[in-house]
């Protein structure tokens, strides 16, 4: 329950005493506020217990009063709270007189209550309530999945039906009953079939809110129902009807969403369970990312086997292919269908194929324009995925690449061999490992193999050559007018790691001819040869744009 002017007064650190409104003590306390001000009332939201000491309110005035506390009440304040001891040793009867009147609760503070200790106070009882609510939710849904593994829908409504206090109904796509719980909710639950009916004709997800559904045993009493639909597509399959005797409490609200997406994920189709494997598979794979081993480990079970604990590689593939089909695909109801044709969903064919003949379990998981996989390092999904990207490579024109824009080439990056712990790391290798495929115009690039090759074919970016060309532009017009050779002098003097006698030499000029080069290429540049960081722009630049 939320803090309430009651659970104040009975507070044993606060020492309140009620002076008036009594009988009001159980209304619930949104906040305390302080506030001096004649007219607090536009700073007000309703629900708080304001605290004044009178500093500014001519307190023992009866007309100023009884104007001062109505204008509070009527904004939904619900309780004063008046120091004395500060400007007046006791409350005065003017403001006593008009809490009574208007039957406003005023409480007195004793000078030895700071302000600041209500306020704690009512903060942590709301924080505490808070904290129940979402432990409860919790609780619900825990209960909730385990009837529904258990007893199916007709379990989870009955679950969800206890943990309300109300009841619950399951309608088809016609708007049909299909279960209620308790039993007797059935014919409550087959007059909202015309309300059904038109919360379908909205694009999912959808709810709405019903009012007066009559208890034909107890005609007095009419429910508050809410109706969700169910299902992921453009028009739901089926729909959720709640019914309780008031509004949803926040552990009653983390209830009913559970409800909610447990009910999609048993309801759907084909389409829907493969989806819903989809989800469960990225839930997993997020919780390993975000250093959550034991959790992924919870939430999977045994539906991996020992994936999660054994060392195990995460690829990362895109295709350029699968970005097309997305934005062009008409779904069919058939994933397999939706997925021919795309290099991204024949790669999932083959990890996911090799895995089940050699029975191990793999982890695929489509994110967004890519395919993460997560396999056993060392088992068959890995050595398929890297057979199937050497066969693709292999049977690709000598003249083609992933740079000439191939539209069904598929890229992949390989991670070292990691654990569960690791996973974030494995996965930002295999990120890396597919930037340098990309580069490199490679089909599969293995995280360890990345050092083996040249720095070089990174720098094939249009990023990188147009910074080479404007760090170069100044030398290269300074070298059309025929007055010098400064591009040439500034390679062969890196080449020779800054020996004048040796690069004066691979010019054919005398030392003191090129040390006048390099003073003309640092005044051209405004920059000196002496600082690291410019030699090494400089080398970069010459290697980005030397001819092939």
């Amino acid at each position: 329950m939320p803090p309430t002017l009651a659970s104040l007064v009975h507070h044993s650190a606060l020492k309140l005493t009620v002076r008036a409104g009594e009988d009001r003590l159980d209304v619930p306390v949104r906040w305390a506020h302080v506030s001096e001000l004649a007219d607090p009332v536009p700073y007000m939201e309703g629900g708080e217990l304001l605290l004044i000491t009178a500093l500014k309110l001519d307190a023992e005035d009866p007309a100023a009063m009884h104007r001062y506390v109505k204008r509070l009440a009527d904004a939904g304040v619900v309780g004063l709270g008046f120091a004395v001891g500060v400007n007046y040793d006791d409350i005065p009867q003017a403001l006593v007189d008009a809490a009574r009147q208007e039957g406003l609760p005023l409480l007195e503070v004793p000078r030895r209550t700071p302000f600041l200790a209500i306020s704690k106070a009512v903060s942590a009882a709301i924080a505490a309530d808070q904290y129940r609510a979402v432990t409860a939710g919790f609780a619900a849904q825990r209960e909730l999945t385990r009837r529904t593994l258990t007893d199916g829908p007709e379990g989870l409504l009955a679950a969800l039906a206890a943990q309300v206090d109300g009841w619950a109904a399951l309608y088809d796509a016609s708007g049909a009953v299909v279960a209620t719980a308790p039993e007797w909710a059935g014919r409550r639950a087959a007059k909202l079939t015309a309300d059904v009916q038109r919360l379908r004709e909205r694009p999912a997800p959808a709810s709405s809110v019903v009012g007066g559904v009559q208890n034909s045993e107890h005609p007095e009493n009419a429910d508050r129902v809410e109706l969700h639909s169910l299902g992921t597509s453009r028009r739901p399959r089926s729909a959720l009807a709640v019914g309780t005797a008031a509004a949803l409490g926040t552990a009653e609200r983390y209830a009913v969403h559970s409800a909610i997406a447990l009910l999609t994920l048993t309801t759907e189709r084909s389409r829907s369970l493969h989806e819903a494997g989809l989800r469960i598979d990225a839930a997993v794979l997020r919780m390993l990312l975000a250093g959550e081993p034991d959790h992924a480990r919870a939430v999977a079970g045994d539906l991996y086997g020992g994936l999660l604990d054994a060392p195990f590689r995460i690829a990362v593939a895109e295709s350029p292919a699968a970005r097309a089909k997305a934005a062009t695909a008409v779904p069919t109801g058939d994933p397999a269908a939706e997925t021919g044709g795309d290099p991204l969903g024949t790669l999932t064919e083959v990890v996911e194929s090799a895995a089940a003949r050699s029975g191990e379990a793999v982890l695929v998981v489509p994110e967004g324009e890519r395919l993460v996989v997560l396999a056993t390092d060392g088992g068959a999904a890995v050595a398929a995925c890297v057979e199937h990207a050497s066969a693709l490579e292999a049977a690709r024109p000598a003249s083609e690449s992933l740079a000439g824009g191939d539209e069904e080439s598929l890229v992949v990056g390989l991670s070292a061999p990691s654990g569960p712990i690791a996973a974030s790391a494995a996965y930002k290798q295999a990120q890396q490992a597919l930037s340098v495929a990309r580069r490199r115009g490679r089909v599969c690039v293995e995280h360890e193999h990345v050092a083996a090759g040249s720095v070089l074919p990174l720098l094939a970016d249009d990023a990188v050559r147009a910074f080479a060309d404007g760090l170069l532009r100044a030398l290269r017009d300074h070298d059309a007018t025929g007055r010098g050779d400064l591009v040439a002098s500034v390679r062969a003097w890196l080449s020779r790691h800054g020996q004048w006698d040796a690069a004066a030499a691979d010019l054919g000029v005398h030392r003191h001819t090129l040390r006048y080069r390099m003073r003309r290429v640092e005044e051209i540049l405004g920059r000196s040869l002496d600082d690291p960081d410019v030699r090494m722009e400089l080398w970069l630049a010459l290697k980005a744009t030397a001819p092939d």
